[in-house]
């Protein structure tokens, strides 16, 4: 069965509509896209309105969801191979819970919520898959991702390819013209132009936008523009220059709604919130000092393909962990730690890990949560030296790193708060607020935390090399260094309890 073919189909819930995408995966990783529908839903409204789902919508979204069912059944698509994903408007729904229950007893369909740093995630996968390798500068200079949604924009910074941060913001299409609705362009423009000047400002801490040279921005919006102004880049991709963009953008301003339907051929649903969009993405790339503007022409639901079938490429699982890491690298750094100890107690951590895989028993994903811990564990520094593990947890559990869930960020958050002080307690809210399997992580990757922490206990990089050897109940550890390792000894031996509480094995150093 694992070398046929496999017919998939994803079916998205956003702001404006339902999409669906049907695709056949191959047994080598690839992928091609068989068929599209698409359903407006005002789902959107109702939420940015209300706070909630109206029962009109509830409704609606069940028939599109059971005609889209239907249709997938001609297709002989098992509900197993049918991945439903929502985004900013469920996200945000008070009654988001009783939406996903009510839908999946009507439809036998289980609805994932996306987070906005997940929804990042599946749009990188994308653009990268779109670009391939067709433009060399994306990976060469600073670049910016964008997909602007209905009720929120996704951005992603880039600095010579390798991750700076990725946000989620409060800023979409249907949230604009609804504040709006009475206002002229002028006025549109005069408060779209204010909320940038925010978003600058929040982007210029991580990335300075002048000095940005790729510009991609994602969705139909988008897609428009360059299939009015732009050209092919390759089958996936257009692109436009930021002179045709910028006078293309500043054209359809002036445009009512029922000249965005008829010159551009589009459906009411996608008009009354083109105009926001295309506004945004200008006043953006006027800030940057792209010459062209790169647009995929393919999207979240391609992304959440490209992630289905990237257990076969794992060049693509190496690349992307190393995203996370450069986006908590750049956590760190505007919180100052001293990088060159994260490092050396990441390096640490990392021998460790792989040399007690059969110990610990934690996976390639798992791995690269305890390496972003081990990066950032003394984050809290930058608020108070004492206590800066609870004030660490604090400061992670209110940031957002490239292609970490929340759950995720949950755990490390408490690695974080348990890598020096107390052993976690049953009186810790945010330790007990865990499901048992998470607990165990947070001990493993506390324990093993706490040891490469101590063997750079004088911040000096004393240990240049480490080797382990398992003896009946102890773990040597074998380095080479430098100078006088006392400090060292000291941190291990305040540090070591809980890895030997844990694996049942005392550390001794060589």
């Amino acid at each position: 069965m694992e070398n046929e073919n496999r017919l998939v189909a994803v079916l998205e819930i956003g702001s404006t509509g339902i999409r669906l995408l049907v695709a056949e995966i191959y047994p080598d990783g690839r992928w091609n896209a068989l068929d599209r529908a698409r359903k407006p839903v005002a789902l959107g409204r109702d939420v940015f309105t209300t706070g909630q789902v109206s029962r009109e919508s509830f409704l609606e979204c069940i028939s599109v969801i059971k005609n889209f069912r239907e249709f997938l059944r001609s297709w002989e698509i098992s509900d197993a191979n049918i991945r439903v994903i929502a985004t900013s408007a469920l996200r945000v729904a008070r009654n988001r819970d009783i939406f996903v229950d009510r839908v999946r007893l009507e439809t036998g369909l289980m609805i994932t919520i996306l987070e906005g740093i997940e929804e990042n995630r599946l749009i990188y996968l994308a653009v990268r898959f779109a670009l391939k390798n067709d433009l060399p500068l994306f990976w060469r200079s600073n670049s910016i991702i964008l997909e602007m949604g209905g009720g929120s924009t996704e951005i992603m910074l880039l600095r010579r390819g390798q991750m700076v941060a990725a946000h989620s913001l409060k800023l979409g299409t249907l949230l604009i013209d609804q504040a709006l609705r009475v206002g002229s362009s002028q006025i549109q423009e005069r408060y779209v132009t204010e909320n940038i000047r925010n978003t600058s400002g929040l982007l210029s801490s991580d990335l300075a936008l002048a000095h940005v040279r790729t510009f991609v921005i994602a969705g139909p919006n988008a897609e428009i523009a360059s299939d009015q102004v732009g050209s092919n880049l390759n089958e996936h991709c257009g692109i436009i220059t930021r002179e045709a963009f910028i006078d293309f953008a500043q054209k359809i301003q002036s445009y009512s709604l029922e000249e965005c339907m008829e010159k551009l051929r589009m459906p009411f649903w996608e008009a009354e919130v083109f105009i926001p969009g295309l506004l945004v993405y200008k006043l953006l790339l006027e800030r940057t000092g792209a010459a062209h503007v790169v647009v995929p022409r393919i999207s979240l639901r391609e992304g959440l393909l490209i992630d289905l079938t990237r257990g076969v490429d794992p060049a693509l699982q190496e690349e992307f962990f190393s995203q996370i890491l450069a986006s908590a690298v750049n956590v760190g750094r505007k919180y100052h730690i001293d990088e060159l100890h994260c490092r050396q107690v990441a390096r640490l951590c990392m021998v460790l890990f792989d040399a007690l895989t059969r110990e610990h028993g934690m996976n390639r994903r798992e791995r690269i949560m305890l390496e972003v811990a081990a990066m950032v564990h003394e984050i809290g520094m930058f608020i108070k030296a004492s206590g800066h593990n609870q004030h660490g947890q604090y400061i992670i559990l209110n940031s957002e790193i490239f292609g970490l869930q929340r759950e995720e960020m949950d755990i490390i958050g408490n690695v974080i708060r348990y890598h020096r002080g107390n052993a976690p307690s049953s009186n810790d809210a945010s330790y007990t607020a865990l499901q048992r399997e998470e607990r165990i992580l947070v001990l493993k990757m506390a324990s093993i935390l706490r040891v490469a922490d101590a063997l750079d206990r004088g911040h000096s990089q004393q240990i240049k090399q480490i080797s382990v050897e398992k003896k009946d109940e102890t773990i040597i550890l074998h380095t080479e260094g430098n100078r006088d390792l006392s400090l060292e000894l000291i941190g291990l031996d305040e540090k070591g309890g809980l890895f030997e509480e844990v694996f049942g094995y005392k550390i001794v150093v060589s």
